[in-house]
């Protein structure tokens, strides 16, 4: 297992590198909605859709409502002198209120469980409100300073995956070495509290350095740490929501598609809070 995820990360680490950086916007926006259309496949699986057909009636749902924000934004009219469209931020509103919702739903598992788990509607939304605003923050961020930069909007990328990378791995050493105390152990009873504590640590850590690194003035470093610890916290709920969805569906994994790794939705479970509401901040502080 450990030799598959391996040679898994070897093939993927340049593939996403040279998708994030070097495709052009266009490019970028069809194979993020293909990744996300993806994890729409999977998410099928999460809701307890059996049936191949019924599976891709769902992916084509998911298709058609990127399609339909792509024609109403285009990735290269993202950013209007300087600021995002303005209607673009109801829809990371929207996403951002999902996910305090969520959070409700993850910290009440199993009690609420019977209230979104009886028939199809409530997981479809979860999953459009899950999956949908990932592409759009994904767009987003690669179009950032676009005219002035062709890679400034990569950069904002790689701080994101940051985030969530250095809050997985500080989480995933705190809690081997201190962790004592279950953070959620009806949903998954691994993670402990004092993993979380580290995670979030570590990812306050890799923004200050990279902050020290970028020549950021001194006196937003305290604004961007206290985000970070925000957008990391989301992360690990993002991972949560997927943890809940799959054992109620009774998986072990969202898919098989990456050996040793599972599917699609467990390499982008966190990314789908943490990028929007990274995206919401970002669009936020540029206009300070």
């Amino acid at each position: 297992m450990l030799k598959q995820r391996i040679m898994t990360s070897v093939v993927l680490a340049p593939l996403a590198l040279l998708l994030v950086f070097y495709t052009p916007l266009q490019l970028f926006s069809l194979i993020a909605g293909a990744i996300v259309l993806l994890g729409a496949w999977e998410w099928g699986s999460l809701m307890g859709l059996k049936k191949s057909a019924h599976r891709a009636i769902y992916v084509s749902i998911t298709a058609t409502l990127i399609a339909l924000l792509h024609v109403h934004w285009p990735i290269e009219s993202l950013w209007q002198s300087g600021k995002l469209v303005a209607d673009a931020n109801y829809l990371f509103t929207l996403a951002a209120a999902w996910w305090i919702v969520a959070t409700l739903l993850v910290f009440r598992y199993p009690k609420m469980a019977r209230a979104w788990s009886q028939g199809y509607v409530m997981p479809a939304v979860a999953g459009f409100l899950t999956l949908v605003p990932l592409w759009l923050a994904l767009n987003v961020l690669r179009s950032a300073e676009y005219n002035a930069s062709e890679q400034f909007g990569s950069v904002l990328i790689m701080v994101v995956l940051g985030i969530v990378w250095s809050a997985d791995i500080g989480a995933y050493f705190a809690g081997k070495n201190l962790g004592k105390r279950k953070l959620m152990p009806n949903v998954s009873p691994n993670k402990t509290i004092e993993g979380l504590i580290g995670g979030l640590l570590t990812s306050v850590v890799f923004v200050l350095i990279f902050c020290y690194c970028s020549d950021v003035a001194h006196k937003q470093w305290l604004l961007y740490g206290a985000l970070t610890v925000v957008i990391a916290l989301f992360s690990a709920i993002g991972d949560l929501l997927e943890s809940m969805f799959k054992r109620e569906a009774g998986l072990k994994d969202s898919g098989s598609c990456l050996p040793g790794h599972g599917g699609i939705l467990d390499r982008i479970d966190s990314l789908t809070a943490a990028a929007p509401i990274f995206a919401l901040f970002y669009a936020w502080t540029v206009t300070l």
